[in-house]
């Protein structure tokens, strides 16, 4: 029977093992503590916000254009006998670039200028008869029908003078065609003739184009919704900065010298043209540049670089960091923003400090260590 009766073996082992848990609890809770690992700091870099004067920056795509381009053709008709330039090269106003044979012009230039000589000879003796008419007619010696025709006859040799002279004057244009010549300063391209090719005269295919590239312009579109904000702006010496190639990181800066005043129906966009002096070569025709234009400053602004400015699903904001390294999440309203500043109208004040590498593996009160040997306050120690 069992009823009353106890197993010592059972009544024994229970609280034994109860008690040894129980030791046992302490040790594990140690061991627990010992292999939770520590959070590493993340590594950042920082900058300070600050108060300055920011102008306001309307961004375009442009085309370079030269401020003049010439392409050359011949006038006349004729064999080249001398390309007297390098493709390539610096050429001047009125300097020769291509040679064709002048001989036949020469040859019509004399047979005209004989002409010429001969008619003059004829119309003075022509106007002698006519005067000598004149006086017989006066004194009845003569009819009225013989005077005028002497006098028909020499008006007639006249206009052939006058036509010998054109003809004289149109040979010698001829002769000097013959040498062609760059009409502006500039640099020369490729030439589409050689040596012993024949010219045609008036052909509508350029011989060699020549481009003048300092000073030089680009050319660029805005929308329309930025008509009245250039209108407002503009002023004398207007600034815009452009960027040779993608990737450059130099500014080149000129000013605004043209806005047309009529916007494409077609693409709802108006033209403007920057100069730019170009000394050292740098935009180089029918290449695409970057273009700010710069139009009123804004004053006292506080500004930020613009990779600090990170978006959410409740708005944008940056990390700011606080006096214990530690990462903590601030709203922002950002009033505009370009490649490299964000202008900040709330949530920042001048002095804050706020992350701009590193912020992406960042959660609000995340521990950071800033590169560079930089302090919170984003100056070096």
């Amino acid at each position: 029977m069992t009823n009353g009766y106890a197993f010592p073996g059972r009544a024994v082992t229970r609280p034994l093992a109860a008690l040894a848990l129980t030791a046992l609890l302490p040790f594990a809770g140690a061991c627990a503590k010992k292999q939770a690992p520590r959070a590493p700091r993340a590594s950042v870099t920082v900058a300070t916000a600050e108060r300055r004067d920011m102008p306001v920056m309307l961004l375009a795509s442009g085309t370079v254009d030269p401020i003049e381009s010439a392409s050359i053709g011949s006038q006349v008709g004729g064999m080249v006998t001398r390309i007297a330039f390098q493709e390539g090269d610096v050429v001047r106003a009125g300097q020769a670039l291509i040679e064709l044979d002048a001989r036949p012009f020469r040859a019509t230039l004399q047979q005209v200028s004989g002409q010429l000589a001969r008619d003059r000879a004829q119309a003075g003796a022509a106007r002698l008869e006519a005067e000598r008419a004149a006086q017989l007619f006066e004194r009845q010696l003569i009819s009225q029908s013989e005077r005028d025709s002497k006098v028909a006859a020499a008006e007639a040799l006249l206009g052939a003078v006058q036509a010998d002279s054109a003809a004289v004057q149109r040979a010698r244009l001829d002769l000097e065609y013959a040498t062609i010549r760059s009409p502006i300063d500039g640099t020369a391209g490729e030439v589409m003739v050689h040596v012993g090719d024949y010219v045609k005269s008036a052909t509508s295919e350029p011989l060699v184009t020549v481009n003048r590239t300092r000073p030089i312009e680009v050319r660029f579109t805005l929308p329309q919704a930025d008509v009245e904000l250039v209108r407002r702006s503009r002023r004398d010496g207007t600034r815009v900065f452009v960027r040779a190639a993608a990737g450059d990181t130099t500014d080149i800066a000129g000013r605004l010298v043209f806005v047309d005043n009529a916007v494409d129906e077609a693409t709802g966009a108006f033209v403007l043209k920057g100069r730019f002096d170009n000394a050292d070569g740098r935009l180089w025709p029918g290449a695409f540049v970057e273009v700010r234009l710069e139009l009123e400053v804004q004053r006292g602004v506080v500004v930020v670089p613009s990779v600090a400015v990170s978006a959410g699903q409740k708005g944008t904001f940056v990390y700011v960091l606080t006096a214990d390294s530690t990462a903590a999440s601030r709203p922002v309203t950002v009033s505009r923003s370009d490649d490299d500043f964000a202008i900040i109208a709330e949530g920042l004040a001048p002095g804050d400090v706020v992350i701009t590498d590193g912020q992406f593996r960042l959660a609000p009160g995340s521990k950071v260590v800033v590169r560079n040997g930089e302090s919170p306050g984003g100056k070096k120690k």
